[in-house]
């Protein structure tokens, strides 16, 4: 795409709600993403990736952590401190995904590999359903955005991978229980 090609921020649907996304393997595309929802660089941002070979070219470390793919956002171990932009305070951790897309939002992120993205409300607002929901202050200052119609609504579960014992941080598309059951069979 691109809008993300060119540094711009982008809104794309996920597996579960619309996302702000941006170029995640260089720092100011980031830093503008930031920016426009008003989130502070001390907080993390997902790096999202199209599928487990794309996340391994650009986290060559994660060979071998458990990796799943559809509504989780794994917190794992990231020693090289790759991509420090998107770690906030945690520089030897990382946030990754792999969503289940499919259509033109795969094609999308198979021809950038990966985006940082989140949720594309201003922070502490709803989960974005719809591109309608999506604050127009938001929309309007994004290079492209992907309507695909009605998304799940739910963020991604979000699952520390980094403290001993698997933790889950956020329940969200996939209920906590579940999401660990579903990383013991891993």
């Amino acid at each position: 795409m691109a809008g993300i090609r060119a540094g711009k921020p982008v809104v794309l649907p996920t597996d579960t709600v619309y996302g702000l996304c941006a170029d995640a393997f260089h720092e100011e595309p980031v830093r503008a993403l930031y920016r426009l929802k008003g989130r502070h660089d001390s907080q993390p941002t997902a790096l999202v990736a199209a599928d487990e070979a794309a996340l391994l070219d650009a986290i060559p470390e994660l060979r071998g952590q458990p990796l799943l793919r559809g509504p989780f956002t794994l917190i794992l171990p990231n020693p090289g401190r790759r991509l420090s932009w998107l770690t906030g305070d945690r520089p030897e951790t990382i946030g990754v995904r792999i969503p289940s897309l499919s259509g033109a939002v795969a094609e999308v992120l198979q021809q950038v590999c990966a985006v940082a993205a989140t949720s594309a409300n201003q922070p502490g607002g709803p989960d974005p359903r719809t591109v309608v929901e999506i604050p127009e202050e938001l929309r309007a200052r994004c290079a492209a955005v992907l309507d695909v119609g009605a998304l799940p609504g739910t963020p991604s579960t979000v699952i520390d991978l980094t403290i001993g014992e698997p933790a889950v941080l956020r329940e969200g598309a996939v209920p906590a229980a579940e999401a660990l059951a579903r990383l013991r069979e891993l």
